[in-house]
């Protein structure tokens, strides 16, 4: 599955999506963010039943407001459209799925 490119215009359908979502609050200048990406498009790839989403937190400031972001990366867990998990800085890919 293809990682989305989660804004303000698209967030309503990542919030109505059925089952897990994970979103990682990014920004292109965040060594570590970029460092996490292929690790968050493995779980894309690896995890069909998972919308795996990346948030520009320069891009989409009142998203990354709304949902308390401090540092980047930040990962959100969102079940059934409400947070159930929230963690931040580089994590391996086993800890991010253990989030989900």
């Amino acid at each position: 599955m293809q990682v989305k490119t989660v804004t303000d215009k698209n967030f309503d359908e990542v919030l109505q999506h059925e089952g897990t979502v994970l979103l990682d609050f990014w920004a292109g200048w965040c060594g570590p963010c970029r460092m996490m990406a292929p690790v968050v498009e493995e779980i894309a790839n690896d995890r069909p039943d998972v919308l795996v989403g990346k948030v520009d937190v320069d891009a989409e400031s009142e998203l990354a407001q709304k949902f308390n972001i401090y540092s980047i990366p930040t990962f959100v867990v969102l079940k059934n459209g409400k947070v159930a998990a929230q963690t931040a800085g580089a994590r391996p890919k086993a800890a991010l799925e253990e989030l989900l």
